[in-house]
């Protein structure tokens, strides 16, 4: 029970829907399951429903909220209903993002550009802005914003170089978590990045399978193979993990760190 009387926010704790689990569903599953109050937050209140039930039959305790992190509005209410439902916020895990609509910088479309930098960065921003001041006044609190390999890595195939926008962003949640971590140490608010490398969940497996018009199985097996730990992707509980870990007092030293959860496959050089 490494996160018992602690209360968290998860936001992006619904899922698209597949056949696997989704990383934010998972982290708040774990987070439930080591002692915390979740409030599950989605911009689909009923795939954040569905996260809180699964908690309750599990014996967790939960609640959700419909919110759009791209409205500042919807940003504030999160910290509100939180500090409303239970009294404190103690965790906030960011797990939004969005790489769909993202092209080779040539051919980006800026207004596509400002749609996935304010879900992806923006709205990283505007939930830690107004989660920040009650973690100040408690003295204590644990920011962990969800990032990518692709913030650090290249990819290998010149087919899949085509992500300048989700890139970018990634890279900027990561300067974004530093600069919180520092700007807040003083205040007892602990900050760190999760950069997942292959994961098997469906918005990483359905969209591929559903673009390049093959099968599921085809695509899992190609990023397998990409990886050196045992040639396999890694799953939602392997991120939510290290979340886990990093929201715990065992972690109580570690601040502004950017922590690959990728099979080594950010260590692979040439």
């Amino acid at each position: 029970m490494r996160l018992e009387n602690k209360v968290a926010i998860v936001v992006g704790a619904g899922q698209t829907p597949g056949e696997t689990m989704g990383n934010g569903r998972a982290t708040a599953i774990r987070f439930a399951q080591e002692g915390a109050k979740v409030l599950v937050v989605d911009r689909n209140l009923e795939a954040a429903e569905e996260t809180a039930r699964i908690i309750a039959d599990d014996g967790g305790t939960a609640s959700s909220l419909a919110a759009d992190i791209t409205r500042e509005t919807d940003c504030k209410a999160i910290a509100e209903t939180c500090v409303a439902r239970y009294g404190r916020i103690d965790i906030l895990h960011n797990n939004v993002g969005r790489s769909e609509g993202d092209r080779p910088t040539p051919d980006m479309d800026a207004d596509m550009w400002d749609t996935l930098f304010a879900m992806n960065l923006k709205g990283m921003f505007m939930t830690c802005k107004h989660v920040l001041p009650v973690m100040r006044a408690q003295g204590s609190g644990v920011i962990l914003n969800v990032s990518s390999i692709a913030s650090i890595c290249a990819r290998r195939e010149p087919a899949q170089r085509s992500g300048v926008t989700y890139k970018t962003s990634k890279g900027a949640v990561n300067t974004l978590t530093h600069h919180i971590a520092l700007e807040n140490a003083e205040f007892g608010v602990r900050c760190n990045a999760i950069l997942p490398g292959l994961i098997d969940t469906p918005m990483a497996i359905e969209r591929r399978a559903r673009e390049r018009n093959v099968d599921r199985d085809t695509v899992r097996r190609e990023r397998d193979e990409r990886v050196p730990l045992q040639r396999r992707m890694g799953t939602a509980w392997d991120v939510a993990n290290a979340a886990v870990f990093l929201a715990s007092d065992e972690a109580a030293y570690v601040t502004a760190l950017i922590m690959p959860v990728d099979g080594g496959l950010s260590a692979q050089i040439g």
